[in-house]
């Protein structure tokens, strides 16, 4: 196999078979100084695909970021082909801070495509998209739940799109949703731009998961095998296909007061199956909580106080009960 030549990215000139740390400066702080953010490349020495990694662009979502960092450990870019563009924090201020939102108090993931002149946020989503995602044939986003709720292992992706499909089912997580392009999400913005994109949600944000860790770095370990960009794994367990989902929703609380909730990720529950309920701080009243469908529970709020109607569990419908097209 020849060897692959030497390409910019960032302005940076990346030579075959080397890893390169450089950030991009998409704004700068009042103070006159850049906000940057990190990017490890490693270009190998055979030709191949191009991919990026990123994580915490919800600047509280924090798994991504040691699932990345695994990856690059795992890696020697003269075993390596093709070119991968890690960014394991793309919100570093809201990272900073341990904020969801960007400081204009924007979400990042609602930003893109962006612009080169516009909010701090929308900066921040045009300098990943020109410097990042348009160089690349294929992407993973990885994310956590957020405000208080803890999710199951599960690859979100446009399912009717064959490479996404089959690099979905490379992966194998646990659980798949088909799910819907979002208007100003960078798995949106970078489907329309060509680039295979799958989303992988697991865990909860602030905290480190080990089973959503290690579920997402094997996955990604079998992305890059089959792209032919590193040699398969040897010694992993046998792989369980990924159960695709029908559509999802939210049991949510009927009352404002303490939840307890009775099921985990995971588990099977029927419509109607009680699955919790919600007690007011002094016990004058009780109210059960029920599941929406037949399903899996993918999502749970790990937040005991709650209002009413705030979601609790998030119930994804098993193909076998209700087949067809997700929400």
């Amino acid at each position: 196999m020849t060897g692959q030549d030497p390409r910019t990215i960032a302005g940076h000139v990346l030579q075959p078979g080397t890893r390169t740390e450089m950030e991009l400066r998409p704004a700068k702080l009042p103070s006159g100084g850049w906000m940057s953010i990190p990017v490890v490349a490693v270009h190998g020495a055979a030709p191949g695909p191009t991919m990026w990694l990123s994580a915490a662009i919800h600047g509280d979502e924090i798994c991504g970021v040691e699932i990345i960092r695994q990856i690059l450990a795992s890696i020697t870019p003269t075993d390596f082909a093709g070119t991968l563009l890690a960014v394991p924090i793309v919100n570093v201020p809201g990272f900073a801070t341990g904020d969801r939102y960007m400081p204009d108090r924007r979400d990042l993931n609602r930003s893109f495509p962006g612009s080169k002149r516009g909010s701090l946020a929308s900066r921040f989503a045009h300098a990943f998209m020109t410097e990042i995602v348009q160089h690349c044939d294929v992407g993973i986003d990885l994310h956590t739940g957020s405000d208080h709720r803890r999710n199951v292992p599960q690859i979100r992706a446009d399912l009717s799109d064959e490479p996404t499909a089959e690099l979905t089912e490379v992966f194998a997580a646990p659980f798949t949703l088909h799910s819907r392009l979002r208007d100003g999400s960078l798995r949106e913005a970078a489907c329309r731009s060509g680039a295979t994109t799958l989303l992988y949600e697991a865990g909860e944000a602030w905290r480190f998961d080990r089973d959503a860790i290690e579920i997402g770095v094997r996955g990604i370990r079998r992305v890059l095998a089959h792209l032919q960009m590193t040699e398969p794994a040897g010694g992993e367990p046998p792989v369980s296909p990924t159960l695709v989902l029908g559509p999802s929703s939210w049991a949510r609380s009927p009352q404002s007061g303490l939840a307890r909730l009775a099921v985990d990720l995971g588990d099977h529950v029927t419509e109607r199956q009680p699955v919790g309920v919600v007690a007011d701080a002094i016990g004058n009243s009780e109210r059960t909580v029920r599941a929406t469908r037949t399903g899996i529970v993918i999502g749970r709020n790990e937040s005991p106080v709650v209002h009413r109607g705030d979601a609790l569990v998030h119930i994804g419908a098993h193909p076998t009960t209700q087949p067809g097209a997700t929400e």
